[in-house]
């Protein structure tokens, strides 16, 4: 049935049949069955549900985190929802210490399927503290499996196969995604780790994005082609998988790449994509790849100063002319 949804309906709905296919399924966070209902992800959850598989906790992210792990040792596939990604931090030991490495020191013979909702913030006024985007730092660890979704439709299929999956899983949702509408199928769906997909076929140029860069992508790509210049872009979807090969086949075919990546500039997963790409086909390039990242500074509150930290439109072009016609 095609109709379309909205990213937090999207991940709303998710939740909701996860929760009607199995009794396993358990959904815990701060407000997780308040009116509010993080920004509308978890409404009506509570009501179908009830309090003991949607429950709401203390603000105590090192607790939750503890207690999704020790929930899913006990035969459960927890959800849990940090409001944002900052504060999950808190977290570190147990994501780190427990969950990461739970399967490698059972030699497979145990596993700990926890799913984690972080919301990153931007926009009126999110500050420092509550618009860390930190997939890199979670992608460097063995044994959990990071996604940004940039698409209702990702939102959805990859918040699925985490729930089911076997291993621990972060999904980074960033929160100017949620009013995003898109197709979206009624079915019960689940969108593979490890596999980007070519959201604008294009023969001049890749531009390789992540999360919310995937959209601004898209419609720079749109706009240079009114330059004649044919941009292809790739939504890579996850990053740990990371799926390097799927940015070399389209990099083989453009000769040219950008990378997009919603992070600071130093160390981030936009240098991994580079370096994988560089190690395989240096020779077959045509130009310098480009990283477009954020500034490597704090998330500014006001507006004004914000228009300037995030990339715009406006900055895609730019890299993308560059690229085009590079100085020799």
């Amino acid at each position: 049935m095609m109709r379309e949804l909205t990213f937090s309906e999207a991940i709303n709905e998710a939740l909701y049949q996860a929760l009607e296919l199995s009794d396993q399924v358990i959904v815990i966070g701060q407000l997780v069955n308040f009116k509010p209902a993080v920004f509308g992800t978890t409404s009506g959850l509570v009501q179908k549900f009830g309090p003991k598989r949607v429950h709401d906790f203390p603000v105590s992210e090192s607790l939750m985190t503890s207690t999704g792990l020790g929930a899913a040792l006990a035969g459960m596939r927890p959800v849990l929802v940090h409001h944002r990604m900052d504060f999950m931090l808190y977290s570190l030991d147990a994501i780190a210490n427990w969950l990461s490495l739970w399967r490698f020191k059972a030699n497979g013979q145990s596993s700990a399927p926890v799913t984690i909702r972080a919301v990153v913030g931007k926009g009126w006024g999110q500050g420092p503290q509550h618009s860390k985007s930190l997939h890199g730092w979670f992608a460097h660890l063995p044994g959990i499996r990071v996604a940004v979704p940039a698409t209702p439709h990702d939102a959805k299929g990859l918040l699925l196969e985490s729930i089911f999956g076997e291993d621990p899983c972060i999904i980074v949702e960033n929160r100017s995604l949620f009013s995003m509408k898109g197709v979206v199928p009624e079915n019960p769906y689940r969108v593979p780790f490890g596999r980007s997909v070519v959201r604008r076929t294009g023969r001049d140029l890749t531009i390789a994005a992540i999360g919310m860069m995937v959209p601004l992508a898209i419609r720079a790509a749109n706009e240079a082609a009114m330059e004649s210049i044919d941009v292809e872009v790739l939504d890579m979807r996850t990053v740990a998988p990371l799926d390097i090969a799927g940015v070399i086949a389209s990099v083989e075919k453009t000769g040219r790449l950008i990378v997009a990546d919603p992070s600071w500039q130093r160390v981030n997963v936009g240098s991994e994509i580079v370096s994988g790409v560089v190690e395989k086909i240096a020779l077959r390039l045509r130009a310098s790849p480009l990283r477009i990242s954020l500034p490597q500074s704090h998330a500014p509150m006001s507006a004004a100063l914000e228009e300037q930290y995030y990339p715009s439109e406006k900055r895609f072009l730019e890299n993308i002319r560059a690229v085009m016609s590079p100085k020799i």
